[in-house]
């Protein structure tokens, strides 16, 4: 029951932080993709990013290219389950390294698997290479913000996350302490 009202709560948040005014891309679908494969159960790691993309497109309108982002969102959530076992088995140190370079790894990913899909639409580049290369460097503005959405959103949810956790476990060991 905790987890699926923890699905719920990531849902609505990622697909209400999408229709609030923010900078282009900087949105927290890719972290919620990773942190559920890491925290939740295997299935909420598909479903929570998915959901959230829908309900949100519901009210933003639905575009040529989506099955490339819901696409890619498939893809973050397999490598928050690669993650999963890489964290659960690791220092802190290492932990946070494997966080990071997942971060770094899905914005990459989106940035590349997106912006093909943008170009193979044909409605804004030449069909070519100079237009492909044309389609990602207009796109670098968004891969910053991009960048910067993961590596906040994800920042926030997996020191929270961990954070509680430590909260919690250290509120166990006193009170398991004081009943001896």
């Amino acid at each position: 029951m905790v987890n699926f009202i923890i699905a719920v709560v990531l849902i609505l948040f990622a697909a209400f932080s999408r229709l609030l005014p923010h900078p282009m891309n900087f949105a927290p679908v890719a972290a919620i993709a990773l942190f559920s494969g890491v925290y939740l159960n295997r299935k909420y790691a598909f479903i929570i990013p998915f959901a959230a993309l829908v309900l949100s497109d519901i009210f933003l309108g639905f575009y040529t290219y989506i099955y490339w982002v819901y696409g890619t969102f498939f893809l973050v959530a397999l490598i928050g389950l690669w993650l999963k076992s890489r964290v659960e088995n690791s220092n802190g140190g290492k932990k946070a390294a494997y966080i990071f370079g997942t971060t770094l790894a899905a914005s990459i990913i989106f940035f590349l698997v997106t912006n093909f899909g943008v170009w193979t639409s044909g409605m804004y580049y030449e069909m070519n290479f100079g237009g492909l290369i044309q389609c990602y460097t207009m796109a670098i503005p968004f891969f910053r913000n991009s960048l910067g959405g993961d590596l906040f959103y994800v920042t926030a949810m997996f020191g929270i996350y961990e954070l509680a956790a430590r909260i919690i476990k250290q509120g166990e060991l006193k009170e398991a302490g004081a009943k001896k």
